[in-house]
């Protein structure tokens, strides 16, 4: 328990420093239209995506310990459906779904992270719910079971863009499976489009795990080394890379007692296959951790990023304004001075105070219409030739700061061209300051109690839940200290 309310303390601490310190700054200058927090805020999330008919369903009633999804042979469920914990009915009554949402209250709940979906539309909202279980397997975490991908679909089929809502929840998972069947180790368009483009975008490579599912169906080994091998052979050419990513085996015992077919012999050989893969599932939050922290490194560098391309922007516009406006006033005092004298030596004016004044307002009236015209001509041309030329905003020193810059260069654009680079620089100096604070003391304290908690024994964490409980009304600037004491 104290090992779990670590994980839960110290999540929250990460979600905290990224409330207070980078969603502010990351709103306040364009960076993100969401608050930063929001894909990270819930709980550990476990994405299960493929093929209609992968067993996805089955897979997931075995965790659960009891039927909640619908499972058959034929498509038989459109929906997203999130699966989470509630522990009003007891397990002695036996597992089974407590509450059931739709789709609308779901996306408009703030406790939920799902906010963001809301730009895909009713039809979607029509094919997205809820279910809370009773189920222990759920305390830690969140499974999300997804609709059969198929071959021949189109985005006017569904009603719904299909890999972009695929690619969101991706975005917020720590954990990502993609499940193949023993019947299809082939994969259909959705699947391809999936595995070569939406994940790749929108998660890292670290959280996929592809899994050969219903071994259970191939008769002898040598029919499973066939369809491993075909399996194999597909995932490279999707993914593009000579090695091949490791693939997990497994089966729903269930589903196996259910059909009364004599199950092969090969099968015990692979029960170690099935509880890797339970015990990868349920080390999500764990996991989680790591992705929270990455999280928090990558867009505090990539704000940081941002923030100084803007600065240098501003830097740049300004001194090109101030040396625009001091030529407009060189023009406009040697205008006034020529006027003064034309008036003397044509007119014949003499009085010193008529002179001064006639070429004072002439001064005036020249910077007057240099401002309006010239002025702003020449600062629209220096914004266009700029933008024009962004990639030389900021240097690219190594690969790090050109995946960063990578991330960012449109956004950056974007917010300069719509701002047209009127900024405070002494705002955009202090807020650089804040993040790369926050990233190097941030990411330090919170990679060193992620590493000190594999090592904690059940007495350190005991009196850390001591210390936290004695100092919990106090307030700190960085949270995160209070997880690591």
């Amino acid at each position: 328990m104290d090992r779990e309310n670590y994980m839960n303390a110290l999540r929250e601490d990460i979600v905290d420093t990224i409330t207070r310190h980078l969603t502010p700054v990351a709103q306040r200058y364009g960076y993100s239209d969401m608050p930063l927090e929001t894909n990270v805020k819930w709980r550990p999330m476990v994405l299960v995506i493929g093929n209609y008919s992968s067993g996805k369903s089955s897979l997931i009633n075995e965790f659960l310990g009891a039927k909640i999804q619908d499972t058959g042979q034929a498509p038989t469920d459109d929906s997203f459906t999130v699966l989470t914990y509630d522990d009003t009915v007891p397990e002695t009554e036996g597992i089974q779904v407590v509450e059931q949402r739709d789709g609308k209250s779901l996306l408009n709940d703030p406790e939920y992270p799902f906010s963001t979906l809301r730009k895909h539309g009713q039809r979607f909202a029509a094919h997205f719910q809820l279910k809370k279980i009773n189920s222990p397997f759920l305390k830690n975490l969140a499974i999300i079971d997804t609709p059969g991908m198929l071959d021949s679909i189109s985005e006017r089929d569904r009603g719904y863009d299909y890999q972009e809502v695929l690619g969101d929840l991706a975005q917020k998972a720590g954990l990502v499976l993609v499940l193949f069947d023993a019947h299809k180790a082939g994969t259909v368009r959705e699947a391809y489009k999936s595995i070569r483009e939406t994940l790749t975008t929108h998660t890292f490579e670290d959280r996929i795990i592809f899994v050969l599912n219903r071994i259970d169906e191939c008769t002898t080994f040598n029919d499973l080394l066939r369809v491993y091998g075909t399996l194999c052979w597909n995932l490279s050419q999707i993914t593009g890379r000579k090695d091949i990513p490791m693939i997990r085996m497994t089966y729903s015992s269930n589903a196996a007692a259910i059909s009364n077919s004599v199950p092969p012999e090969f099968l015990p050989l692979l029960e170690n296959q099935r509880e890797d893969l339970k015990q990868t599932i349920l080390h999500t939050p764990l996991r989680r951790l790591d992705h929270l922290a990455t999280y928090l490194e990558i867009h505090g560098e990539r704000l940081a990023h941002y923030i100084e391309a803007i600065q240098v922007f501003g830097l740049e516009f300004q001194r090109f304004r101030i040396q625009k406006i001091c030529i407009g006033l060189l023009l406009s005092l040697l205008g006034g001075g020529l006027i003064a004298f034309a008036l003397l030596m044509l007119v014949g004016m003499a009085d010193p105070t008529v002179l001064s004044s006639a070429g004072g307002i002439s001064a005036g009236l020249i910077m007057i219409v240099w401002m309006a015209f010239p002025q702003k001509k020449l600062e629209s041309k220096f914004r266009a030739a700029r933008l024009a030329d962004l990639d030389t905003l900021t240097p690219i020193t190594d690969q790090t700061r050109k995946d960063s810059w990578g991330a960012i260069r449109d956004l950056v654009y974007e917010h300069l061209r719509a701002n047209k680079g009127d900024y405070t620089l002494y705002d955009l100096k202090l807020d650089l300051f804040n993040i790369r604070e926050i990233n190097e003391e941030a990411t330090h304290e919170i990679r060193e109690a992620l590493s000190g908690f594999r090592g904690k024994s059940e007495d350190d964490l005991k009196e850390w839940r001591k210390k936290r409980s004695a100092r919990e009304n106090d307030k700190h600037d960085l949270p995160w200290q209070d997880v690591i004491i």
